[in-house]
This record gives C-alpha cells, structure tokens and sequence, in this order.
C-alpha cells in the first residue's frame, strides 16, 4: 500500500532501526519497537476522553471507473457513539449519528437521508470506531504493518465478521501520542476512502444537541436502506 503522506526526509536504517537521517552517520530518533496490544494501548489511552474534535481531508476512489473525489471538514466525536461530520469542501454536508439514528443532510439539495447508525457506521465503516475506540480491539484482528515514515505506527485491521463493505482498514499512529492520524478503508471491489486527521482538540465537552438534528421546514426526507 503506497504512503500517502509526501516523505520530508530520508529515512535510513541504522542498528537494524527505523532512524531520521540529516546528515551521513548521524542516527538521531528511533521509533520504539511495540506489540500490537502496546499500540492499542497507547491509542485507547489517547482517546480515553469524553469528547474531541479534529480537521479532515477524505479521498475516495472507485477503482472500477477511476474516479477520485476529494472532500474536507471538520469531525466532532463524543463518546461513545455519538459524531458529526460536517463537511466544508467539495459542497456543504452534514453526517450526523446519536449513537442510533442517522441523518445526512445537504442543505443545497434541500434534502436529508435518514437511518440507523449501524447501517453506516458499522463494521469499519466511515471511520465509526473513531466514536469509541474500543470497538478496534474488540471488532477486528489487528496486525502491525512495517512502515518507511520514522515516527509511526502501521496497523492493519481485518473485520472478525466478514462484509464486502469493508475488507480491511489501515491505520497510521504516531509513534509519540498514539493519535491515529490516517485511516484507509478498502472493500472487497478495491475501492479506498482515505482520511487524514490533523488539527485535534481533546477533552471537550459537547451537548447533545450537537449529535441531534432537527429537520428544516420544506427539507426532503428520504429512508436509507438499512441491512
């Protein structure tokens, strides 16, 4: 899987270690060696807050017909269960879950799709571990992937129930605060939704009229299909 992030420097190996390189025999910074349980100790840690909220930017590819859309906002999480994406860029967008009902509104559309959480958050999907994450070690078989970025962890995970949604979500953490800084999604087509975070804020506190929606007079109201 290719390295989406650009490579600043280059990076050497030095005493059998993933080391930053400046200049020739100098070996300045090592990732620690973890397990996998270490890494997602680390991550529960890090996400062990009541609320948070982060920036984002999403690429998703349809392999199929080679077509790649961009988009970007901003994330509001509080656990568990509950998130708000609210989407600037391409068009404004709104995806918002209570932990049970989901609603998608596009306001220039004048239109709000409406379902369950599970039916689109499940099973990997949308990054909705984000919202409590315990469901990575309790949802997945998680593997450590190598890496040529110094400062990061890799992890792959594989749904423990198999759905052709999801086929496989990788992670990269840094290796200092255990923030999961990037999640591709893959399903079994080979189509990728890439989601970078940046810009986090912890130990916020959202009232639950963040993760509610209340729907607008003369807004379209239409059933997502729920598995």
């Amino acid at each position: 899987m290719a390295c989406r992030i650009p490579l600043l420097k280059t990076w050497i190996l030095c005493i059998g270690l993933t080391l930053t390189a400046t200049a020739p025999g100098w070996c300045l910074q090592a990732t620690p060696a973890l397990t996998v349980a270490e890494i997602l100790d680390g991550i529960e840690r890090a996400y062990s807050g009541e609320g948070f909220s982060a920036a984002f930017d999403q690429e998703a590819t349809i392999k199929a017909m080679q077509i790649t859309d961009t988009a970007q906002g901003q994330l509001f999480v509080r656990r568990p269960g509950k998130m708000r994406w609210e989407y600037t860029a391409p068009e404004p967008q709104i995806i918002i879950t209570d932990g049970a009902s989901l609603w998608v509104y596009r306001p220039l559309d004048k239109q709000v799709m409406t379902g369950t959480a599970p039916a689109f958050f499940g099973d990997g999907r949308g990054a909705g571990f984000l919202a409590d994450i315990r469901q990575v070690r309790q949802g997945f078989t998680v593997t450590q992937e190598p890496t040529e970025m110094a400062g990061e962890y890799r992890l792959r995970l594989i749904p423990r129930e198999t759905t052709p949604d999801v086929t496989a979500v990788h992670l990269s953490i840094s290796a200092d605060t255990f923030i999961i800084t990037d999640v591709l999604t893959v399903n079994a087509y080979g189509d990728e939704t890439w989601i970078q975070l940046k810009d986090y804020r912890f130990n916020q506190r959202f009232e639950n009229e963040v993760f509610a929606f209340d729907i607008p007079p003369g807004t379209d109201v239409l059933k997502l299909n729920d598995p």
